[in-house]
């Protein structure tokens, strides 16, 4: 199998975070999204969204969407779960993966697309939409620092796939799109802190 990937780009950044806690090794497939390698024929052939990553198994099956890789592969290695154990756990997981997609990261991308330099050539430019997209970005950083105001990761105190895909997120709207979070954001701070200085951060 080898997982299509493009260093600097934040979905793929979690599935080799996600494969660093485990300790599991896939080969990578640099995929130069500058160049729009993901939008030619061939690649489209492999998903048709013309997104990254991309999971190509040894039978030529294909699987993209971050999440969705990872749930693969947790099902094939189930130790240590990153995807939580009792019922209760999964749900939780579940309940932050999403929270983290749609009032954090959707928002991110939005800034990244209306509003960012080098997205300008590739789209028709909304710059209230970038504006009012920073403001749900800062919503979605509260939301996060209340959270780990009780708990050590973001669904509970155990690390999780939340963490990985947060991190991933966090360091792309922070860094490459440009909208860090608050200094006064002492819980937010402390989780970025603990989960950067894992060895998985620098997957």
């Amino acid at each position: 199998m080898k997982l299509y990937d493009y260093k600097a780009g934040p979905n793929p950044r979690r599935v080799r975070i996600y494969l660093a806690e485990k300790g599991i090794d896939v080969p990578l497939v640099h995929t130069d999204i500058v160049k729009r390698a993901q939008k030619t024929p061939e690649f489209l052939a492999k998903n048709p969204i013309g997104s990254i990553p991309v999971l190509e198994l040894d039978d030529g099956t294909c699987i993209s969407e971050s999440v969705a890789i990872c749930r693969y592969f947790e099902e094939l290695y189930p130790e240590p779960p990153l995807f939580g154990r009792s019922a209760l756990e999964k749900a939780q997981i579940e309940m932050w993966l999403r929270r983290v997609e749609l009032n954090f990261m959707v928002p991110v991308g939005m800034v990244w697309i209306h509003g960012h330099p080098l997205t300008a050539r590739l789209v028709k430019q909304i710059p209230e939409a970038a504006e009012q997209n920073r403001k749900r970005v800062h919503l979605g950083y509260q939301l996060l620092d209340d959270q780990l105001a009780t708990s050590t990761f973001v669904a509970g105190e155990t690390y999780s796939v939340v963490d990985a895909v947060l991190l991933a997120s966090l360091d792309f709207a922070n860094g490459l799109v440009g909208v860090p979070y608050a200094s006064d954001l002492q819980n937010l701070k402390r989780w970025h802190e603990t989960v950067s200085a894992r060895p998985s951060a620098d997957a």
